[in-house]
């Protein structure tokens, strides 16, 4: 676009003068200037294209937007959340994440929503960060995963933290009486014919958001893992360079699934497809969509 002649360009900025320094209304302006206020709209927007105006935003006050729209390129996310950690303390570090977390999700939410819940520490912060709800949601809360393998604080388990978002958000619940990894086949496919079992497996068709952790190699060494898997699962998924896991379903460095020692004790349907928790499923039902959510409010630790 060329530039404007001499007067036309002392006019946008004596507009923009009086808009952005002065910070008069376009209207106002109009009135001082004799002009029509849609004028005034047209050359402060001419200003901005030729340069005449500039607006910066200092990120010092917010450094993280930038990395939110880094991730989103990169992943492909609708949305990205970033929480500052600098200077805090591990607890502060999960408690400024489940903050930010939870403004999320409380936006997100719609009535009629079925929310799908994980376990640990990062969603117990989510969870426990979530509004209090003056009326009901009318959402459902669901868990995703079963129980733990080994003895996990209950404060951590997948049931707490469903019901406690139910509560919080005034909402339906239902519990898993299940465990997520199964030894026994026939112990497995019982429970899997179970009228309970199908009950919470038929909400995850339908999931519109899951709230989960993600995984990390750092935490194998933790007591939580160790309480929720038992201690004799590691080295094989160091074996097999596993980069983490959502609800038992483990993946590598680049996003794929890694067959696992705990693969096959992961309940299964008939078809297949994978059953208590596991959001690497269902694809035609949304998966994807609800593996998207839960990337974009996960955290690395649990």
């Amino acid at each position: 676009m060329t530039m404007e002649n001499s007067d036309d360009i002392r006019l946008i900025v004596k507009i923009a003068q009086l808009y952005y320094e002065q910070d008069m209304t376009q209207a106002q302006i109009a009135r001082e200037l004799g002009i029509y206020r849609t004028t005034i709209s047209r050359l402060l927007k001419r200003g901005r294209e030729q340069g005449i105006v500039t607006i910066a935003i200092n990120y010092d006050y917010n450094e993280n937007l930038w990395l939110e729209q880094q991730l989103k390129q990169k992943f492909g996310l609708k949305e990205a959340v970033v929480a500052s950690s600098d200077g805090l303390l591990e607890e502060e570090q999960l408690s400024a994440m489940g903050q930010h977390g939870a403004l999320l999700v409380d936006r997100l939410l719609e009535p009629g929503d079925i929310i799908g819940f994980s376990w640990g520490r990062a969603v117990r912060s989510l969870v426990e960060n979530l509004p209090q709800a003056s009326q009901s949601r009318q959402v459902i809360c669901v868990p995703i995963i079963g129980g733990p393998s080994g003895k996990l604080e209950s404060r951590y388990h997948v049931n707490t933290l469903t019901y406690g978002a139910a509560a919080r958000l005034k909402a339906e619940s239902h519990l898993a009486d299940f465990p997520a990894l199964l030894d026994n086949p026939l112990i497995r496919n019982g429970i899997m014919q179970s009228q309970h079992f199908k009950t919470i497996s038929s909400y995850w068709d339908s999931l519109d958001v899951a709230l989960v952790g993600i995984g990390s190699p750092a935490i194998r060494d933790g007591a939580n893992w160790h309480a929720f898997y038992g201690s004799e699962e590691s080295d094989d998924l160091n074996a097999r360079h596993v980069a983490g896991d959502i609800c038992s379903r483990f993946y590598d460095i680049n996003g794929g699934l890694v067959d696992t020692n705990m693969s096959e004790k992961n309940p299964v349907d008939r078809n297949g497809e994978a059953a208590p928790g596991s959001l690497f499923h269902r694809h035609r039902h949304g998966g994807r969509e609800i593996l998207w959510h839960s990337w974009r409010i996960a955290r690395t630790l649990y």
